[in-house]
């Protein structure tokens, strides 16, 4: 097995202090919780920009901010910016964030269908020609795709990148487990292998599942060859009715069970490598 590629997703794009008050929103909350995640083992931190009230956006400026406080502190983490968004965004909305050119972004492979607290539900659909300008977007700028994979059918989308020459190897599939939402899979040890029985050849894989699957989800991953992913956008709580009090207790919780299975935890230049990043 590679040595285990820890990412912390810090903040998320629709959930905010209301569910958790140690969500960090502003740049400089975003910059330390991204050191002390670094500090605690994680190799890659997967941001969400907010602006001032707290809602999310994809400013290029915010997310550069973002970025210089990070490494002001000294810290070498891999800078992986959603182009997920929120609700109200524009598919060329959504891209901005590579503008600010991180190393890797996410981009997702499908349409999923989420219930809103109103009632209304959010139709992400991102369709395959969509996809294919993201990627070319991407790749201009020597930026990673982190493909995330919701249920089997989104592989798909994968293999046509790849049959089109877009990825260069190693490919890297996040697999987005447990969401409450129409077109997703829910956090099953029958669903997670199915899932990497299916990927391509020359692909690592990384799992992040949200709220309770997010612990046995990830510690599949880490016993399977797998990379994990853990932070307070996928899950805001430590144990049952217990907030998480910072996203690096959560990297800590992770940490300790690789060391408990003997998988060792990537630095980010080890993690660079491994992904294949310049």
């Amino acid at each position: 097995m590679e040595k285990l590629i820890i990412t912390v997703a810090i903040t998320g794009g629709m959930h905010g202090k209301v569910t958790n008050p140690n969500i960090p929103e502003q740049p400089e909350e975003q910059a330390q919780q991204v050191l002390d995640a670094w500090n605690a083992g994680a190799s890659v931190a997967h941001i969400h920009a907010r602006d001032k009230n707290g809602f999310s956006v994809q400013d290029v400026e915010i997310y550069k901010e973002v970025g210089e406080r990070i490494r002001a502190k000294g810290c070498d983490i891999i800078l992986q910016y959603t182009t997920g968004g929120s609700p109200h965004m524009t598919m060329e909305e959504k891209l901005q964030s590579i503008y600010a050119d991180p190393e890797m972004a996410s981009l997702n492979m499908g349409i999923t269908n989420t219930p809103l607290p109103n009632g209304e539900f959010y139709t992400f659909a991102i369709n395959p020609p969509q996809i294919i300008h993201y990627v070319e977007e991407m790749n201009k700028r020597n930026i990673k795709p982190e493909m995330e994979v919701y249920a089997p059918n989104m592989l798909r989308q994968v293999n046509m990148l790849i049959e089109k020459g877009l990825l260069k190897k190693p490919y890297y599939v996040n697999f987005v487990m447990n969401m409450v939402a129409q077109g997703t899979v829910a956090a099953t040890r029958e669903n997670f292998f199915f899932l990497v029985d299916q990927l391509p050849p020359d692909t690592i894989y990384n799992v992040c599942a949200l709220g309770q699957g997010q612990l046995p989800m990830t510690t599949y991953s880490i016993l399977s060859g797998g990379m994990a992913r853990v932070g307070m956008e996928d899950n805001i709580y430590y144990a049952k009715g217990e907030l998480a009090k910072s996203n690096s207790q959560l990297v800590e919780r992770t940490v300790r069970i690789a060391n408990e299975v003997q998988r060792p935890i990537a630095s980010p230049d080890e993690a660079r490598r491994i992904l294949g990043l310049k």
